[in-house]
């Protein structure tokens, strides 16, 4: 293992502490008491526990005081992706592309996972964004929309896919892609949406993938919307 992370940037001194700490989620000593056992100042703590709190590795609270909390990649990708769709925001054509190619290589794994509870939840889902396409006047069901996808690759366990694919649509509602005003086009994409989960019903996976490669092709059909929000 210290030869495989030879070639990266060394922990400090708090993420190491964090790191190989053989325990439970539980809460984490006060900084004056890490200060003593890590032997660092405590303003050097307090920088790196900045970091380790931005990277969403721990959470301070006022009354239960710093916790390591589960990994997750998320929160260092949103800090990354807002970096990169600020300098440049054809940065998400780049990261869709990302996004969809992972969904495909995941994609027979991901849905040989799903339980009966979860492709209940799918069709489920459909059937709450079609009723909201179909009000006067329409809604968009862009959570449905989120949710649908979030749970075919939920089951797969992998914090790096999961980061990747939950951070794609947090920039898709940043960029204000989660703003359709064409109901025809919803139609569409629910329609491909309908198909997929039909088929994963059926455990027709080979059918799902293909459906699923001609919705993904969607999304490079529309325009972006003019200006965007801030990503973080």
């Amino acid at each position: 293992m210290s030869n495989t992370l030879s070639t990266f940037e060394p922990l400090s001194e708090f993420l190491n502490y964090l790191a190989t700490r053989q325990c439970d989620y539980d809460r984490i000593p006060t900084l004056s008491e890490l200060s003593r056992e890590l032997g660092i100042s405590v303003s050097r703590l307090r920088e790196q526990l900045e970091v380790a709190r931005s990277l969403g590795i721990v959470e301070v609270k006022p009354k239960t005081g710093i916790r390591r909390i589960p990994y997750t990649f998320l929160p260092t990708l949103r800090q990354s992706l807002g970096y990169a769709i600020t300098v440049d925001e054809h940065a998400f054509d780049d990261f869709s592309d990302l996004r969809n190619k992972i969904e495909s290589a995941y994609w027979y794994q991901a849905v040989g996972l799903l339980t009966s509870d979860d492709r209940l939840n799918l069709l489920n889902c459909i059937e709450r964004a079609d009723a909201k396409i179909h009000r006067q006047p329409p809604q968009i069901p862009h959570s449905e929309h989120r949710e649908l996808h979030l749970l075919i690759y939920g089951r797969l366990g992998n914090p790096f896919v999961i980061g990747i694919l939950e951070s794609y649509w947090d920039l898709y509602e940043s960029i204000g892609l989660n703003i359709i005003m064409d109901v025809a086009y919803l139609e569409i994409v629910w329609q491909y949406h309908r198909k997929m989960v039909e088929a994963i019903q059926i455990g027709d996976f080979d059918r799902g993938f293909d459906v699923m490669q001609e919705h993904l092709k969607l999304i490079h059909q529309r325009s972006k919307p003019v200006g965007r929000q801030r990503f973080e």
